[in-house]
């Protein structure tokens, strides 16, 4: 049995399933969520919507193509080259 994080408390809603792995950035082409692959509209709505709402989004996931590989920072991505 692992020992949860004190921290971890407030990723503990028993009302509300979630897909989120701590992982939260968005990717700027995909505007998805590295992590979850939920939109930031989703994210957002998430504690407000309907639990057919949360399992209509979780059934849409697997579907959602990964964020695109590669390097987003550094000289190449000013100059728009590889």
């Amino acid at each position: 049995m692992t020992k949860l994080d004190p921290s971890d408390a407030i990723w503990q809603r028993s009302e509300i399933e979630s897909p989120c792995v701590k992982l939260c950035v968005v990717h700027p082409e995909t505007r998805l969520c590295i992590g979850c692959k939920r939109s930031i509209d989703e994210i957002s709505q998430w504690s407000r919507m309907t639990p057919e709402a949360r399992s209509e989004v979780m059934a849409a996931l697997p579907a959602r193509k990964p964020a695109p590989e590669g390097r987003r920072g550094g000289r190449s991505a000013r100059v728009g080259s590889v």
